[in-house]
């Protein structure tokens, strides 16, 4: 039952994929053919005009496909639509480029610009009543299993966040870990999935070797050494299996590109963002003639000392009497202005600028501060692991976690970064984060008296 039901979802992901890129592409060959191929002096026939349908859509699946728009039945219904409303965005403007390059008279440019805007937005509308629509089937037709939770002595609140899920994940019983191991196997019979909840790993080791024996999917809570391990090369030099885990991070020649491509986003990012820049600067200052820039001691890689640059976003002398702390969700220290720039991320932006010294790269584990990251290694020493890498603007935690994230939490997850490291994931990350800032739940604060992420 489980292996027919897990066909019949890729074969309806698939399908709905399909029917995304498909729609993509027809609005973009009934627009070129309609309004834009007869704007060129010598407009395309058969080939031509097959050649710029072909380009639209590669470029349409690489850009839907960075931005999840094909999760369909994976992710919410929200996260969806936002990546294919930017995937859109983003490929109408390359090709508004294209086509003003290929037309070449000035006068059009308002014309190719018009065009490719109603494009967007009929693709907007077109890609939400499919995202919803096929969402809405896909919960219908595939039921979320059944789960059995096996929960070790730490506590955590992974189940509530999975429970947030149900279209996904039900979590009908728990048991200890402690039970007995012949308890623990007779539960798993009576269920559909399993998930192992930070359990030890010998245990982990017996209940995953019980389920890969009775075909039951499992989901479980990575330790460090499971992710350090993830990436291994297999090498079969002898008639023993053998795996090698390099832990090296970038090669040389990936230092260089990268540095090659965090110079050039950093210039492109202060252009372009330098009239928000402006506005920022003049709103923070009015507000209470303070200063604009916060600057701040942060960790970057190796634990070199750097003052990472920020707009302020709280009142003059914040942590005065607190000390180091994070914000909480409700936090009396964030003025009007330091709200709206912090959900909207802006007062990041000046990092531009760190990026183009050297301190910092686009991508990588968020630089935390001295005092701070020590008392994370306190609590859990593996934290001084994340520090291998350059620290980024943006990264694996800041993209798949949330601003409160757990500290063990977001050290997997950087550490997933560092192992994985490479240029193309480099490419993707910056492409989601672009997805992040529209979603709220994200910029979360700690809980009311917390001064760090539990």
């Amino acid at each position: 039952m489980s292996e027919k039901m897990e066909g019949g979802k890729h074969l309806y992901r698939f399908l709905t994929n399909l029917i995304i890129t498909v729609a993509v592409t027809v609005l973009f060959a009934y627009g070129w053919g309609r309004w834009l191929n007869i704007l060129l002096d010598r407009p395309f026939l058969g080939l031509g005009r097959l050649t710029m349908i072909v380009i639209y859509m590669i470029l349409a699946i690489f850009f839907i496909y960075s931005f999840g728009g094909y999760e369909i039945g994976v992710s919410r219904i929200s996260h969806a639509s936002i990546g294919c409303a930017l995937a859109s965005f983003i490929v109408n403007l390359i090709m508004v480029v294209m086509t003003v390059m290929m037309v070449g008279y000035k006068k059009l440019v308002p014309t190719i610009i018009l065009v490719y805007f109603e494009l967007l937005i009929a693709d907007v509308v077109v890609l939400f009543v499919i995202t919803y629509f096929g969402t809405w089937l896909y919960r219908r037709i595939f039921p979320p299993y059944r789960m059995l939770q096996i929960h070790g002595s730490h506590v955590n609140n992974l189940d509530h966040k999975m429970g947030q899920r149900r279209d996904r994940y039900v979590i009908a019983e728990t048991i200890m870990a402690n039970a007995p191991l012949h308890d623990i196997e007779k539960k798993i019979d009576e269920y559909d999935a399993v998930l192992i909840n930070d359990v030890p790993s010998e245990l982990k080791n017996k209940v995953l070797k019980y389920c890969f024996d009775r075909q039951k999917r499992v989901y479980f809570t990575p330790k460090i050494s499971d992710i350090i391990v993830r990436e291994s090369d297999e090498l079969n030099l002898f008639d023993s299996p053998l795996y090698l885990s390099r832990n090296v991070g970038f090669s040389t020649w990936q230092r260089a590109i990268k540095r090659t491509g965090d110079i050039i986003l950093a210039l492109i990012g202060i252009v372009l963002t330098s009239p928000i820049m402006l506005v920022t600067a003049i709103a923070i200052h009015s507000y209470d003639k303070g200063p604009v820039f916060y600057k701040q001691e942060r960790y970057t890689i190796h634990k070199k000392v750097f003052r990472v640059i920020k707009f302020r976003s709280m009142i003059v002398d914040a942590e005065k009497n607190s000390g180091a702390r994070l914000a909480s969700e409700n936090d009396d220290r964030i003025t009007p202005v330091g709200h709206f720039i912090r959900s909207t991320r802006i007062d990041e932006i000046p990092q531009f600028f760190n990026i183009l010294k050297g301190d910092m790269s686009f991508v990588g584990p968020r630089p935390e501060r001295p005092e701070i990251h020590e008392e994370y290694c306190q609590k859990v020493p593996e934290f001084d692991f994340r520090l291998s890498v350059k620290a980024g603007l943006t990264g694996y935690a800041q993209v798949f976690g949330k601003y409160n994230t757990t500290t063990y939490d977001k050290l997997k997850f950087d550490m997933i970064y560092v192992q994985k490291a490479s240029i193309l994931l480099d490419m993707q990350l910056i492409l989601l984060t672009l997805r992040v800032v529209f979603q709220k739940e994200s910029t979360e604060g700690v809980e009311e008296g917390e001064k760090t992420a539990k």
